[in-house]
């Protein structure tokens, strides 16, 4: 079976009423991680670029370390996004092997509406709570 290369075009949004990770729902999650892994490239290029050509020269102390703390806020939003970019890659990954949309705690599917929201997702909403809480009580022992 071939997927319309233009489903995004066309306004396709996966639903409840065709069969869970078909080819079609494969190929239009494919289609959002990869413009998103795109986007946050994008604004990488756009934040070295703008680095390189800003110079932390300013003569007055305040401005300087004002525009420092911009630039470290910028450096640590940019080390989250490629620690997205794995996580992205990775969502890529279990497509390819078919795994994707299947929470690896239960093996039940996630749903749409939650890999819509968030297409990293690896667990369902019960499953992440559960994770969420066991978390919590380890730390606070």
């Amino acid at each position: 079976m071939t997927v319309p290369a233009n489903d995004a075009a066309d306004g396709y949004r996966p639903g409840a009423d065709e069969p869970f990770m078909n080819v079609r729902q494969q190929a239009y999650f494919r289609a959002k991680l990869l413009a998103w892994k795109e986007a946050i490239l994008r604004e990488s290029l756009g934040t070295l670029s703008q680095l390189q050509l800003d110079s932390l020269r300013e003569a007055d102390l305040n401005d300087r370390a004002s525009s420092e703390t911009d630039w470290s806020l910028e450096l640590r939003t940019r080390d989250r996004q490629r620690k997205l970019i794995s996580k992205i890659d990775a969502a890529l990954r279990r497509i390819d092997e078919g795994e994707y949309g299947y929470c690896e705690v239960t093996g039940e599917p996630i749903s749409l509406g939650r890999l819509e929201a968030r297409p990293i997702a690896t667990m369902t909403v019960e499953a992440q709570e559960r994770h969420e809480r066991n978390e919590k009580i380890s730390r606070d022992d």
